[in-house]
Formats: structure tokens, C-alpha cells, sequence
């Protein structure tokens, strides 16, 4: 008995009011329930969409930027260019000459950067100052040459700087009882050297015939004015055993524009 009273009371439904009298007895709840239903999908709404924002940001963020060698407007400082111009490394005191490749930077002044090849006068065209005559001068004379030209006319106080970017070629021709007579470019190092051993000029044509006569070799030399050339007479066979050359100097370096004459054997 006690078994069926429990079921029956367990078992009953609850007795759920109308809904006339729920509406009526509590009206504000007819409006609550939705806004509550709204705000919770509003808010899972605007967090999905905050992660996807975020996830897409992150992936498209940019890795961190790599620094520039060239300043952005507005930046304190003159501009500077990326990239350094390579140049050679002049022996102290090198005069510069027609066909060596010059460099000339004005600092903070981009537009009158210039790098050509003296011409055959010796002189560069450069922005402002036209051609300027730069041969027979050092790299610093050259700058002070080109910063007193530009003080006078144009720029308060210019900073310039002058570097040899490359070695004009210089040539060298070597005639008579050599298996490839002919002109040849001086090496690249031969004006820090001073020029080229007269063995090594003599290798670069082929080295002698059998019929040649290494002991006498005649260097004609170019005068650097307008004066007579130069008459060398050399002994290559006493300088291939290591004997001096020239005034008892050790070997005989051969300039630009030398022309080396082997003389043939007599037997």
C-alpha cells in the first residue's frame, strides 16, 4: 500500500500553471526570457568572432622589420646609400691618371654622387661643376680640389670624398724572341706593385724562343713629359738567378707602356 502511494506521488506530473496566468502574473518575464536567449547567442557570437579576428591578425602580421640602411623621410641625418660603391686599395700617394675609374660622394648631397673614367685629359664630367681636371692629383688632393669648387659657387660647407674604383689598363708590349709577341694588360695589382716584373711580362708572352737571347733584352720607356724615351738595356738571364737589375736593384719592374725587345742569339 505504501509502495503504490509512493509511485502515485512520485509518478504524478507537476501541475504547470497556464500560461494565461504566468503572462499575467509575471508579465515581465514574457520579455526577459528572449532577451536573455539573444544576449547569450549575441555573446558566443562576438566571441567566435573575436578569435577568428584575432587568429587572422596574427597570421598576418608581419615578421619584425629588418633595419634599412637608408634613413626614411624625415629621419634625423642625410640619406646614405644601401649599398657601399667597392673600390681598390691605392697604394698611399697613388696619382691619379686618365682611365682610372673615380668615385666622388658629396656627404648628404645624393645628387651629385658621380663615378666614371678620367678621359684621355685626365678630367670627369661631375653634376654642377662640369668637367674637372682630377689626373696628376692624389684621391685627397682631388676632394679638396672639388670642395673648393663647389664652395665657391654652390654649396656652404661640402664634405667630399674622392676613391678609386678601379685601375685605368695599362698596357705593355713585348716584341722580338717570344712565342706570342704583342700588347698585354698590366695585372690589376701592378700599380700597387709599380708595375710587373720584367720574368712575369715575359711569361705572359710566351716566354722566349730557342732562339733568344735572354741576356740581351732592351726596355723602351715612355717619358711621363714631353721629353725623349728612355733606352733600358736589361739581363734577364742574371735576374732569373737572382741577380740585381736595374742601379743594382733586385729584378726590373716593367711600367705601363714599356715596350721589351728579346734580341736573338747570335749562335
Amino acid at each position: 500500500m505504501i509502495q503504490v502511494v509512493a509511485a502515485r506521488f512520485f509518478l504524478k506530473p507537476p501541475t504547470v500553471p497556464p500560461l494565461s496566468s504566468f503572462t499575467h502574473s509575471h508579465p515581465f518575464r514574457r520579455q526577459a526570457l528572449p532577451r536573455r536567449i539573444a544576449a547569450f547567442f549575441l555573446t558566443t557570437w562576438l566571441a567566435f568572432a573575436g578569435h577568428v579576428a584575432q587568429g587572422q591578425g596574427t597570421a598576418a602580421s608581419p615578421s619584425p622589420a629588418v633595419a634599412s640602411a637608408t634613413p626614411t623621410a624625415g629621419s634625423s641625418g642625410a640619406a646614405t646609400p644601401t649599398t657601399a660603391t667597392p673600390t681598390v686599395a691605392a697604394p698611399a700617394g697613388y696619382i691619379l691618371g686618365p682611365d682610372d675609374q673615380v668615385g666622388v660622394e658629396v656627404f648628404g648631397e645624393d645628387d651629385l654622387r658621380a663615378a666614371a673614367r678620367l678621359n684621355s685629359e685626365g678630367s670627369m664630367s661631375l653634376p654642377l661643376l662640369g668637367p674637372v681636371r682630377l689626373a696628376g692629383l692624389t684621391t685627397s688632393q682631388a676632394a679638396a680640389r672639388i670642395t673648393e669648387l663647389l664652395r665657391k659657387d654652390y654649396l656652404v660647407n661640402p664634405r667630399v670624398s674622392v676613391s678609386l674604383l678601379g685601375y685605368a689598363k695599362r698596357r705593355f708590349t713585348v716584341l722580338g724572341q717570344v712565342n706570342r709577341p704583342g700588347s698585354y694588360d698590366m695585372p690589376d695589382d701592378a700599380a700597387v706593385r709599380g708595375g710587373i716584373d720584367l720574368l712575369e711580362a715575359i711569361a705572359l708572352a710566351g716566354g722566349y724562343t730557342r732562339i733568344a737571347a735572354p741576356s740581351r733584352i732592351t726596355v723602351v720607356r715612355r717619358s711621363t713629359t714631353s721629353g725623349p724615351s728612355e733606352t733600358i738595356r736589361v739581363d734577364a738571364r742574371r735576374l732569373a738567378k737572382g741577380g740585381s737589375g736595374r742601379n743594382g736593384e733586385g729584378g726590373f719592374l716593367v711600367k705601363a707602356g714599356d715596350t721589351i725587345t728579346v734580341d736573338e742569339s747570335i749562335f
